[in-house]
């Protein structure tokens, strides 16, 4: 007999005397924080993704669950408190003991969603139907590329909402810089939960909320293996030959008592991720295209132990954490040659400080704090002077050479009380307090761009920068933020949330930054299975340190910059008889905070007892950074500077316009017996006229001429993320992305306005006028859970596969009209690719 067959015998044998066990009673008790009984509460009892039981607490509190000998996963939930979630053993030979579990209130409301559990339309701000939220459990069902759970939820992100500093990521309710934990040790991540609530700087959809794994009163652990090998893959269209390219990621989670284990348990999370992978360069050189792979290794490692105690009146939590991520020849691929790579580097150590305090049971006190340490440089491979040809190459070196630390601390106080028809929470927060130290060397070495190929090989460059002086910065910043929010219960058929927010920094002067805002939910006419949603809000931006790192670093005794145009080649300076003016950088009088006004009205429906459809539309209108040189060549010739004492005077402003509009529907919940997951399509609209800090107008005294679609501006998006359990403890992930293509802009390649840089675009051309390619992709995981009962461990093995239809997904498009490649892809997505995984869970 093969070993397969063997394999399966002896499992099917096992299930089969598990099977004819008699079950065993699991009894309990659900209290409140002051051991008061709780009745009416939920307990639900899981396995490998199905509910075997749900039932309700009695008027002691107390539940009764029958269940055959194996491992299960216990979840308990009531309105006002968070939810609890546990996992219990079932043997053969005696029933366990009975379990008590307590429920904290819910100071910071937080929502689980687990596979199998009933999808419904709620009255309550954070019960919005078309949030996308995502359990530990589900995670296991699901495709997800190299463990990285908080990439592939990103999809479901809104671009726009996110604001210029990034997607606002928050640990068990507190604001950090990036997630410290593997995703093993995530218990739940959540998008656009309480789009308009005042507790938050951004919007739902720009805001990502993860809860990790705490402690038990029981060991448990997770560990997964992961592995990718290029024998596996497909070859990426741009490849001359597929690349050598392997990844092995190891992450375990462990969690469990300390000594006896009364009210003390501890959780320890460490992943570690290496890979050797290579970019694929297509570009054009003037002997001919080049088409090579470049090696680009790369680690990252995550270690964090964390200790709970749990009191009478209040819970305590202390954790360390600690980064370290290496790559290597970053930024390289497409028309950007090996030589222009970067080494990065990131050093981060953190401890965080977690306090739950009941101070009498409707009101709850949750004071978190975190200081840290971080280390980041980041430096040219290659010191070779940068070369740029519009539509060709990138190549020399890349001429980066930036050093940042930081001492860091950030902390959350929130105080929350519960009443019959109010939530209300009251707090501060300071997402970011820290010491900065910043050494700038970068374009020392000096660049130069070139128009074409031609202009290239002629040894004629339209301009050359170079900076030089001392870039060495040291500052403190600080950024504060307060809050009211009330959730009312105005009645048994409506809701409405009011809340009022200010946030203040230290590097803008302005002040005055008050957030309005307000949600409702109610259920029309007599009906129960029909929700109207709507909301609207103010949000102030996420501005980030790099503003105010632009602007002091050319203060004087700084940085000089230098800009020359049509330079001499290859010594910009062997024609200048006199010194080159120097560039500078201001924020423009009285700029304003960027800022966005979020709306939305919609419908929720109940489908079936455990699936929802929502259909949203959501608009913003706001204002954006932008950057623009005061001191410009003038029209009508464009000739000369109007200081000719000075080079380029970037002015950072906030005065750009972004609007945009979104028809969203959404479908969430269990729609068969063996189906789970959310759907969502949207049709949307972003127009705005600016790309961000960085972005210049392609003519700086006609910046009106610059209002087009986005370059993040999708007209359709089609997402799924699903689990399907077709058959007894086999599993299959579903991940599809279908959208369409992003836009990108038509561009003369040369100096037009004589103001150094190369995006102007050919007369009467709008911006983003042209259109990339749509993207398909398809996911697929399979899986199968080897578990024979009892108190063993189950084992579960997988094979992902990525983009399996091997779609070619075009991302980058030359658009420069004088290049041979004008509106030609360069790079492409990743081809189809197999990862193998064994993950251990008990």
């Amino acid at each position: 007999m093969r070993t397969t067959e063997l394999v399966l015998v002896l499992t099917l044998v096992a299930a089969s005397a598990a099977a004819q066990t008699p079950p065993a009673p699991l009894t309990g008790v659900v209290v409140d924080p002051t051991g008061g009984v709780l009745p009416s509460a939920q307990v639900q009892l899981s396995q490998g993704g199905r509910v075997v039981e749900l039932v309700t607490t009695d008027a002691k509190g107390a539940f009764a669950l029958t269940a055959p000998p194996g491992q299960y996963n216990l979840l308990v939930m009531l309105e006002g408190f968070r939810p609890q979630a546990t996992v219990v053993d079932v043997a053969s030979a005696r029933a366990p003991r009975p379990l008590k579990i307590t429920l904290p209130l819910a100071a910071v409301r937080q929502e689980v969603l687990v596979t199998g559990a009933a999808a419904e339309v709620a009255l309550t701000a954070a019960s919005n139907a078309d949030a996308v939220a995502i359990t530990q459990e589900t995670l296991a069902l699901l495709p997800i590329f190299d463990d990285d759970a908080v990439r592939t939820l990103s999809r479901f992100l809104d671009v726009g909402a996110v604001g210029g500093g990034g997607a606002t990521i928050l640990v068990n309710g507190m604001e950090v810089n990036g997630l410290n934990v593997g995703t093993s040790a995530i218990e739940q991540i959540k998008i656009n939960s309480d789009p308009y609530s005042a507790v938050f700087s951004r919007p739902g959809r720009g805001r990502i909320d993860i809860v990790t794994k705490p402690g038990s009163q029981a060991y448990h652990g997770d560990f997964n293996a992961i592995f990718r090998d290029a024998s596996l893959n497909a070859k990426n269209v741009f490849a001359v030959v597929k690349p050598p390219e392997q990844r092995r990621i190891g992450d375990g989670f462990l969690g469990g008592p300390v000594g006896s284990g009364e009210g003390t348990s501890f959780m320890l999370s460490v992943k570690d991720d290496t890979e050797q992978r290579e970019a694929v360069v297509f570009a054009l050189q003037p002997q001919g295209t080049l088409r090579e792979n470049v090696s680009q290794p790369f680690r990252h490692l995550l270690a964090s132990v964390g200790v709970t105690h749990q009191a009478v009146r209040s819970t305590i939590s202390i954790r360390p954490s600690y980064e370290e991520e290496s790559d290597q020849y970053r930024g390289i691929g497409g028309e950007t040659l090996g030589t222009a790579g970067t080494t990065y580097y990131h050093r981060e150590i953190d401890l965080t400080y977690n306090q739950q305090t009941v101070l009498k049971p409707t009101v709850v006190n949750q004071f978190q704090i975190l200081g840290g340490h971080e280390l980041e440089p980041l430096t040219s491979v290659s010191p070779l002077r940068g070369i740029v040809v519009s539509g060709a190459f990138r190549g020399g070196g890349a001429q980066v050479d930036v050093r940042r630390t930081e001492a860091h601390v950030q902390l959350s106080e929130n105080l929350a009380i519960t009443s019959a028809a109010h939530f209300l929470q009251v707090g501060f927060q300071v997402p970011d307090w820290s010491r900065r130290g910043f050494t700038d060397q970068s374009d020392f070495g000096g660049t130069y761009y070139f128009s074409s190929l031609a202009a290239y090989t002629a040894g004629q460059p339209y301009a050359f920068t170079q900076q030089t002086g001392n870039g060495r910065l040291n500052w403190l910043e600080k950024v504060l933020g307060f809050y009211a929010n009330d959730d009312w219960r105005v009645g048994p058929r409506a809701s409405i949330s009011l809340g009022l927010r200010y946030d203040w920094s230290n590097y803008f002067p302005d002040h005055d930054n008050l957030a309005p805002r307000i949600s409702f939910a109610f259920k029309p006419g007599g009906s129960d299975s029909t929700v109207l949603r709507g909301g609207m809000g103010i949000f102030y931006d996420k501005i980030g340190p790099f503003p105010i790192i632009d602007v002091l670093e050319f203060r004087p005794g700084g940085l000089q910059g230098l800009v020359l145009t049509k330079p001499t080649y290859p010594n910009p300076f062997a024609a200048s008889a006199v010194s080159v003016p120097p560039s500078t950088a201001q924020l423009a009088p009285g700029v304003q905070v960027p800022w966005t006004v979020q709306y939305s009205g919609g419908l929720e429906q109940q489908l079936t007892k455990s699936a929802t459809l929502s259909l949203m539309y959501y608009g913003s209108n706001g204002r954006l950074l932008r950057s623009r040189d005061i001191n410009a060549p003038m029209p009508p010739f464009y000739a000369v500077r109007p200081s000719p004492t000075l080079g380029v005077v970037r002015q950072i402003d906030a005065s750009a316009r972004q609007r945009s509009d979104s028809l969203q529907t959404t479908l969430r919940g269990r729609t068969s017996k063996w189906f789970n997951g959310q759907v969502q399509y949207s049709l949307s609209r972003t127009m705005n006229n600016s790309g961000g800090l960085d972005w210049y107008p392609s003519n700086d005294w006609n910046a009106a001429a610059e209002w087009g679609r986005a370059d993040f501006d999708r007209r359709h998006r089609l997402l799924l993320l699903a689990g399907m359990v077709p058959g007894h403890q086999t599993n299959v992930g579903v991940a599809l992305t279908l959208q369409s293509g992003l836009p990108y802009s038509a561009t003369a390649g040369s100096d037009l306005f004589n103001n150094g840089r190369s995006n102007a675009r050919p007369p009467g051309i709008p911006r983003n006028s042209l259109q990339g390619g749509a993207v398909a992709e398809l996911d697929l995981r399979l899986s199968h859970d080897f578990h024979v009962g009892g108190s063993a461990p189950t084992m579960t093995i997988g094979v992902d596969g990525f983009n399996v239809l091997n779609t070619i997904n075009y991302a980058t498009y030359v658009g420069t009209v004088t290049s041979p490649l004008f509106m030609q892809p360069v790079s492409a997505q990743a081809a189809r690719q197999i990862q193998l995984s064994a993950r251990v869970k008990f």
